[in-house]
């Protein structure tokens, strides 16, 4: 651990008179060693506006932890999410030698005998890489994203400190239910991920194949040739930002149709795929001359189980319907609030929270903000957040943001519904069994096979007064089995007959 950056870390707390975060009780040394900055500044800014200087005055990797705690609202105030919503993460390029000195080492040779261009000023940069356009040796025109000469050193040593930071302030009661070890260590792993460019070269080629149509989202084609761990080289989008409305209009963009294109990738990729593209601001989304979508960074993407999108869809539909009994339940059987939750008792919370919404007009309804109001319910039922669905929820506020910002009288409940009715339908209907079959066929042959040869080699290991116990056993499985097999040879004849049907 540096001693002068940990100096530094303790000045910028006093500073920013940043001690009324630690606990309660067993703090009187650190609140001590802050107090020396307290004449710097004082508490006449609020709270949450003093945390968001302080970390991004401590530098880039502080800057992205802030980024993590916004979207953390079952952890972090409701004034403190706000707050470290607005950090932004830019900050000064690394210089071009240094920059060309991780090609060279990168590609094993100078890079001027990789590329036959590569433009030394920067058209993004950020905490962990930095982007420069590019023109392979082909003609083709490339977008190089770099990593940060040294990123690793620096993000070990802050990590180390933010691990010390956390560990005082989990002392208090408060903060063992804020869980900082967690946090710190959920956003070491994000880090570290961020750091393997491969890794998003693999989630780009994923997120490609999977909008392989290019009817609503144009995906880079990633040059795998030129990717390592230290540099990734994709296609180069030429497009305006999502955000330069003026430009947009100028070109002859349908804006309201953006919006509503926007909310249907969304949920495309959270219901059809199970994955989705998690830092979806407008840094990163580009808009094509013909108006569709281009992404680009896709170093923080989400997943979802086939329980996670059922579990989603039935609460968007449940929310839709104003059915909070039905949200109410489905909280419970994932087992996200504890067993012995009252029904009633929960579904009354739920219904004080949606009801005032959904009493306003579609297009005033902000399905964000009801996500951050149902933490606070979440609060008092002792609800488990999952890491997976905070990702999901941060998307979600900056999808919906987005759509607000290109179109005032977005309803996204009017995009969203058909698309989740007909992924409920397929998923429960005709097409869903099918999947299921199709998805289990390879388990039950490699399985049905074997059963002889495993009753064999079990009835050897057995002692023998178990012998007959076990051949009665397998006896009564055998004829279960058969029942079974039958139902679902019956099963089958009826959906080939349905699909005969329906040509």
């Amino acid at each position: 651990m540096q001693i002068p950056r940990l100096l530094r870390i303790v000045h910028t707390v006093g500073r920013y008179r940043l001690d009324e975060f630690l606990p309660e009780s067993g703090s009187g040394i650190a609140r001590a060693l802050f107090a020396a900055g307290y004449f710097w500044a004082g508490k006449s800014r609020p709270r949450a506006e003093r945390l968001r200087l302080a970390l991004e005055s401590l530098g880039p990797v502080f800057v992205k932890f802030g980024q993590l705690l916004s979207v953390r609202p079952d952890l972090v105030p409701a004034d403190v999410v706000l707050e470290l919503s607005r950090l932004q993460d830019a900050v000064p390029p690394v210089p071009w030698p240094l920059v060309a000195a991780t090609l060279d080492r990168a590609y094993g040779k100078p890079h001027t005998q990789v590329f036959r261009s590569v433009d030394s000023v920067p058209v993004a940069s950020a905490s962990v890489a930095q982007v420069h356009f590019a023109v392979l040796a082909d003609g083709r025109e490339a977008a190089l994203k770099v990593l940060r000469p040294g990123i690793g050193t620096v993000i070990e040593q802050d990590v180390a400190l933010l691990h010390a930071l956390a560990a005082l302030v989990g002392r208090g009661r408060e903060g063992r239910r804020l869980r900082p070890r967690e946090v710190v260590k959920e956003f070491e792993n994000t880090l570290r991920d961020e750091q393997d460019l491969l890794r998003e070269a693999a989630n780009a080629s994923q997120l490609r194949r999977n909008f392989a149509d290019g009817r609503l989202l144009v995906v880079p084609e990633v040059y795998w040739d030129w990717c390592n761990r230290e540099v990734m080289a994709m296609q180069r989008i030429h497009g305006i930002p999502v955000d330069a409305l003026e430009r947009l209009r100028a070109a002859g963009i349908d804006i309201p149709r953006l919006a509503r294109d926007g909310v249907e990738i969304f949920f495309t990729q959270v219901f059809r795929d199970g994955f989705f593209h998690a830092d979806m601001h407008p840094g990163n989304i580009f808009v094509a001359p013909d108006g569709r979508y281009c992404g680009v960074d896709f170093g923080i993407m989400g997943t979802l189980s086939d329980q996670d999108k059922g579990y989603l869809a039935t609460n968007f539909m449940a929310f839709f319907h104003r059915d909070y009994a039905r949200v109410a339940v489905a909280h419970i059987d994932a087992g996200w609030v504890p067993p012995e939750t009252r029904v009633d008792e929960f579904e009354a919370a739920i219904r004080s929270v949606c009801e005032p919404i959904f009493d306003k007009p579609l297009k005033e309804i902000y399905f964000g903000r009801l996500l951050l109001r149902l933490f606070e319910v979440s609060r008092r039922f002792r609800m488990q957040i999952q890491p997976q669905l905070v990702l999901l929820q941060k998307t979600l506020l900056q999808v919906e943001g987005l759509g607000r910002q290109l179109d005032p009288e977005l309803d996204l409940r009017r995009v969203a519904q058909p698309i989740l009715e007909r992924w409920a339908g397929e998923e429960a209907g005709l097409r869903g069994l099918l999947k299921s079959l199709r998805a289990e066929a390879p388990l039950w042959a490699r399985t049905l096979p074997q059963l002889p040869r495993l009753a064999h080699r079990l009835l050897d290991d057995m002692p023998a007064r178990r012998v007959e116990a076990a051949i009665a056993s397998l006896e009564a499985t055998q004829r279960r089995q058969t029942r079974v097999l039958t139902a679902i040879a019956i099963v089958l004849g009826a959906l080939v007959a349905a699909l005969l049907l329906l040509r």
